[in-house]
């Protein structure tokens, strides 16, 4: 199915960003004033001649024009919405359209606000359970990390200026012929910067900089690629600082803790850049059809790495094949997610338990491939695998993961995880999470969605005790 395309407050801050006037862009465009007023107050949708018109007229790709940013926020909306209206009438989910598409900073505002209240029942309830069990303190918010997550979610986890300007460094150094050796980095840290690498660390220290001495000083037992992405990030960190403190300044967080943790995260993201520049990384990616081991090995990368990187290939005019990238703990706690797909994560509480992603955990060291349905009717090759970093150490548990990545069913075929798989069979029927899920019949269905009423029968007891109401948004 595709969507009408709305584009009317991106077209109307492009023009007026560039102090054009309504009538002269109308001519320009072939179009005329009424007509481009009407899209302007998505009053209209776009064909795909004035798309083409626009974006020849204001230099962007059609990409920029997207969709799918809209798509996400109405389903953000859909789920606060349910959450703090629950046992109240649910909102329309045409009215939740309408607002992400005619006012989507005020949308926007909104998520922060309900953000802000989920974080604060959190922070109460912890503090009763501390007084409870006579603690000193109760944990701390994550709204930082939060904050964070929504500026790389919104990004469509691409950032356009620091993805070349990484590329553009390991073209100088000569990552482009190849994978970056430890040899290589350690030289352009030593010659470009002046700084010694020493392999002298313990425990989790994973790298520290010391600027009295120059010295940085990496865990001798981390795997080769980790001593890698720990030199390329503190490389990136130095060499491409001006770029990362312009996206910080643009993106205008409201805490220095937000901004410290972006800070990491866009030197994680342009050490990932470096280390697998995007031309290369994506004809590589084409031509092994997406196959991580492969790409780990010829990049001298983790499996993680790989699967991070698939999530961010989104260049205008170069766009890679769009999938979702996810990291989950054995207790399955999401500590990463990314996505250029309409695959949706939940933003509180846990992950559907028919994911794949779960089965991952009792078969360690396998590829599990899923083709599943989201409740939207929208099919996904999902694929989960568990993997295991360790600690070298007796005394020290391992970190044990699981990954999973996976794209629509219409490119399924560029994944060589597709082989063999009956990709229009029969699909596992899984949703976002139990508390939005608008599925009525699922056997493993936790606890009832907070937006539909529910009755329990007196006289019959099936997996699920309770019944739900249809879906009044349906």
């Amino acid at each position: 199915m595709r969507y009408k395309l709305f584009v009317g407050p991106k077209v109307r801050a492009l023009r007026e960003q560039r102090g054009w006037r309504l009538e002269p862009c109308a001519r320009a465009l072939g179009i005329s004033p009424s007509y481009l007023s009407q899209i302007e107050a998505n009053q209209r949708p776009v064909t795909d001649r004035v798309l083409a018109s626009l974006s020849a007229y204001f230099g962007l790709p059609a990409e920029a024009f997207d969709a799918e940013g809209e798509q996400r926020l109405i389903a953000d909306l859909r789920e606060a919405a349910a959450e703090s209206g629950a046992g109240e009438e649910p909102i329309p989910l045409s009215e939740l359209r309408q607002a992400a598409l005619h006012a989507p900073t005020l949308a926007r505002r909104f998520l922060n606000l309900h953000r802000a209240n989920h974080r604060l029942n959190e922070r109460l309830k912890l503090t009763e359970e501390a007084v409870a069990l006579d603690e000193a303190t109760a944990a701390s918010s994550l709204l930082p990390y939060e904050e964070v997550r929504d500026f790389f979610h919104f990004k469509d986890n691409y950032i356009d200026a620091l993805d070349r300007a990484a590329e553009e460094l390991a073209q100088e150094i000569g990552v482009q012929e190849g994978r970056a050796s430890d040899m290589l980095l350690e030289m352009h840290l030593r010659e470009r910067l002046g700084i010694q690498v020493r392999y002298d660390g313990e425990g989790d220290l994973m790298r520290r900089y010391d600027p009295v001495t120059r010295e940085l000083t990496l865990n001798a037992s981390q795997p080769a690629a980790s001593r890698a992405f720990q030199m390329a990030y503190h490389m990136v960190s130095a060499t491409l600082s001006d770029v990362i403190e312009r996206e910080l300044e643009a993106a205008r967080f409201r805490s220095r803790e937000a901004v410290d943790v972006c800070r990491m995260g866009l030197g994680n993201y342009a050490a990932g850049a470096l280390l697998m520049p995007y031309r290369a990384f994506a004809g590589a990616a084409r031509a092994r059809r997406h196959d991580v081991e492969q790409l780990a090995a010829r990049f001298g990368a983790s499996l993680e790495q790989v699967c991070h990187r698939l999530s961010t290939l989104q260049r205008p005019g170069e766009r890679g094949v769009p999938l979702y990238f996810v990291r989950l703990d054995f207790a399955g706690n999401i500590t990463k997610r990314h996505s250029a797909t309409r695959f949706r994560f939940a933003r509180f509480g846990g992950a559907c338990p028919l994911w794949n992603v779960h089965d991952a955990v009792s078969a360690p060291e396998r590829f599990l491939v899923q083709v599943a349905e989201m409740p939207d009717g929208v099919r996904y090759l999902c694929v989960a695998r568990a993997v295991v970093k360790r600690s070298d150490a007796y005394l020290e548990p391992d970190r044990r993961y699981v990954l999973g990545f996976g794209c629509e069913v219409e490119h399924a075929r560029e994944l060589v995880y597709s082989a063999g798989v009956d990709l229009k069979g029969p699909a596992a029927p899984i949703g976002v999470s139990c508390r939005i899920c608008e599925r009525l019949d699922c056997g493993q269905r936790a606890f009832p969605p907070v937006d539909r009423p529910l009755t329990v029968p007196r006289n019959e007891r099936r997996s699920v005790p309770f019944r739900l109401a249809p879906d009044p948004q349906a």
